[in-house]
């Protein structure tokens, strides 16, 4: 006998006992059979669905020795090996496991098992399995009465190819009919070729007494929406529909001809693109290779191939990188860098090739790969072969045996730093052009552009726009114009005013206003005092940025806000500078604790020491502003560091925070009743900008919550016509 293991196998038909573990003879499925070239076509899909539904009748019906045959010939007339596998296994656990089954004394099903063995080439097993049956005929005491087409009583179980001994049918009684044994006869008219007739009226039976079911369930209303008719799908009927579906075709990823084509878009100009002059300049010499490739070859000299932007996010580099082609007219291609990357080896080189490929067939031609730190970080020897493939793919295609010579790769990174080496050497991406956060000048271009595009008020000035905005990015100048216009348009205006735009700079810098939350009055009191702290600690260090604005309202995750703003761009910032920020962080803290004592010092200033910590931690480990530590530079991941040395820095940055306190609690305490004017006013008025600060802490008036709620009357009705936004 063959040798055996444990097999587990998962049934797909009524959920009753779904594991079901036995032992398993070396004759195995596999799709390396079902694939040879030997084997017939596949069978078409009805023979396929005819197969699964006999099969789940058999399953359903153990004891139905109809059902068992009609399977059997399914499976022999499907003509193809996994089919006639199917069936000398089920025979074979049958002898082995359930000796007493109907299906053992049933002539057909033994030819058909015989006849499944000559098929797939095991002829030398005939007379061992005619042996066999005859041995297991004469060893019980009787045959059991063949059952009739009816279905069984009897609860189906859930097996696919056996039934449990406990399910087998009794033992047959001496006065049964027992069915004729003619093993030796059978063997040898398969043998020699000859076929039986007697085996058809049994599956035909089967399959018209399963086909007058259907038409039944049909005729009383099944089979529509809210009483379908259930179908179940065998193991078998799963492996030959999957065969099917594979070999049709139906199943492969369509053709991705249009993935990386040139993208048709409006073509973007350098003089749609503002606030990087310099680096428009730098890219002027890319486009007038791709007008003329020969103009640079005169003297010898070769144009970059590669064009790296570096830079902050909504700096204008994908602007940059179409307004390129736009100038050029040559087609622009289109990719980011997590394209490449899939979950199957080798996708990620495969799009690599086929971006290259199609950019050739178009040159000359740009090629532009956003986010390229998605698949050009460092490679290090802990990394997957399969990881570096779209990398390796990427480095030969721009440089090694295939040379483009019409063809400018530029890409665009947030993080140059993290890029393989081999990526930034010369030869491949050569040039290197940083696109900084717009300056001054650059923030009054593209406040100018983007307000041409809106409604804005003739007096608007955008120098006082841009003046006030230091580190606005080119998307953050777009949005906050584009807020701007929306609250005018909610308001009824039909212009967009400056006060509409300090409204949405505000918006993007302090937060929204969370005007419907409730505060009691004592911790809106509480809230004012910490913001009037900070605000004076503003006002009066030396070093500090500007006081913009202070609000008791909360604000984004905030309960309030004390905003400043530097005069002009901050290219460098001086130590006296950090000093000062770190008494702003300060002032919040110190004024709970001169109002409400030591105990009573709230929560509420965890974000200013944090900020304040980073900032002396920063002077200590990185600038070198202690003289206790020197002008040394501490990375934060550094595991060098002694531990005498990490003491020595944790004393220093708390010296520095504990200083920087006990200068804000002297100036408080000097302006304690500036202190209190403040806080009053805060309550009342909830927000206040520096001028009505200054104005406050002397005693003079300021617009009263009356004359706001006049203005407020006076502002024109909404259009009619005008679109709300709630």
């Amino acid at each position: 006998m063959a040798s055996k293991r444990w097999l587990i196998v998962v049934s797909h038909g009524p959920a009753e006992n779904p594991l079901i573990a036995f032992p398993h003879t070396h004759r195995h499925l596999s799709l390396g059979s079902i694939f040879s070239s030997k084997l017939n076509p596949t069978p078409p899909p009805a023979i396929v669905a005819n197969v699964s539904r006999l099969e789940a009748d058999a399953d359903g019906n153990p004891a139905d020795l109809s059902k068992q045959i009609a399977l059997f010939q399914a499976l022999v007339d499907s003509q193809i090996k996994a089919g006639y596998d199917i069936v000398i296994r089920r025979w074979e656990r049958m002898c082995e496991f359930n000796p007493s089954s109907p299906l053992l004394h049933s002539d057909p099903a033994f030819q058909l098992y015989l006849t499944s063995l000559v098929k797939s080439g095991l002829d030398s097993s005939v007379n061992s399995a005619v042996r066999r049956r005859e041995s297991l005929l004469s060893a019980s005491a009787g045959a059991p009465p063949l059952k009739s087409t009816e279905p069984s009583p009897t609860t189906p179980q859930d097996t696919v190819d056996t039934i449990s001994p406990a399910q087998a049918p009794a033992a047959p009684s001496a006065a049964s009919p027992v069915a004729s044994s003619n093993s030796q006869q059978i063997a040898d008219a398969v043998l020699s070729g000859q076929t039986k007739d007697t085996l058809s009226s049994a599956g035909a039976a089967a399959q018209s007494s399963d086909m007058a079911k259907f038409a039944s369930a049909l005729s009383s209303g099944s089979g529509v929406s809210g009483n379908p008719i259930h179908v179940t799908i065998s193991e078998l009927g799963l492996v030959l529909l999957s065969v099917l579906l594979e070999n049709s075709g139906l199943l492969k990823a369509p053709s991705r001809k249009t993935q990386f084509e040139p993208l048709q878009q409006k073509t973007v100009r350098f003089s749609d693109v503002h606030g990087v002059d310099e680096v428009k300049e730098e890219l002027r010499d890319v486009v007038e290779f791709l007008k003329d490739p020969t103009i640079f070859a005169s003297l010898g000299g070769k144009l970059p191939k590669g064009i790296l932007l570096t830079g902050p996010p909504g700096t204008g580099k994908t602007m940059l990188a179409r307004a390129i082609a736009g100038e050029a007219g040559v087609p622009f291609f289109f990719a980011s860098g997590s394209e490449f990357e899939e979950m199957f080896v080798g996708v990620g080189a495969k799009r690599v090739r086929e971006l290259f490929a199609n950019a050739r067939k178009k040159q000359p031609a740009i090629i532009f790969i956003d986010e390229l730190d998605a698949v050009g970080g460092k490679r290090s020897n802990r990394d997957q072969h399969y990881m570096k493939q779209t990398l390796n793919q990427l480095l030969v295609e721009m440089d090694g045996f295939l040379q483009s010579e019409g063809i400018i790769v530029v890409a665009a990174t947030n993080f140059p730093e993290s890029l393989d080496h081999a990526l930034t050497r010369p030869g491949r991406f050569d040039r290197i052009i940083a696109v900084p956060l717009p300056d001054v000048r650059g923030r009054i271009q593209l406040l100018r552009h983007f307000m041409t595009s809106v409604v804005t008020s003739p007096v608007v000035d955008p120098m006082l726009l841009a003046r006030g905005t230091p580190g606005f990015s080119g998307a953050e100048l777009q949005n906050m114009v584009n807020l701007a216009a929306i609250q005018a348009s909610k308001e009824g205006f039909g212009e967009v005013t400056l006060k509409h735009f300090e409204w949405a700079k505000d918006r993007i810098i302090l937060g929204a206003e969370r005007k419907s939350a409730y505060i009691d009055e004592k911790n809106k009191l509480m809230t004012a005092y910490h913001e009037g702290g900070h605000a004076l600690a503003a006002l009066y260090t030396v070093g500090a940025m500007p006081l913009h604005k202070v609000t008791c309202v909360p604000r984004g995750h905030a309960l309030g806000v004390t905003s400043q703003l530097p005069e002009n761009d901050r290219v460098s910032v001086s130590q006296k500078e950090y000093l000062a920020t770190i008494d702003v962080c300060m002032g919040g803290r110190v004024a709970e604790e001169i109002v409400y004592g030591t105990d009573g010092v709230t929560s509420g200033a965890s974000s200013d020491l944090q900020h304040a910590t980073r900032t002396a931690s920063a002077m200590v480990k990185k600038w070198g502003f202690s003289d206790k530590i020197g002008p040394v530079y501490y990375s934060d991941q550094d595991e060098a560091i002694s531990p005498a040395t990490r003491e020595k820095i944790d004393s220093e940055v708390t010296k520095l925070l504990q200083a920087g306190e006990a200068r804000v609690m002297k100036l408080l305490h000097e302006k304690e009743e500036e202190l209190h004017r403040l806080a009053h006013a805060l309550v009342e008025h909830e927000t206040l900008d520096a001028d009505e600060v200054r104005k406050v802490i002397k005693g003079e008036p300021i617009r009263t919550v009356e004359q706001k709620i006049v203005e407020e009357k006076d502002r024109p009705e909404k259009a009619e016509n005008l679109p709300v936004i709630s």
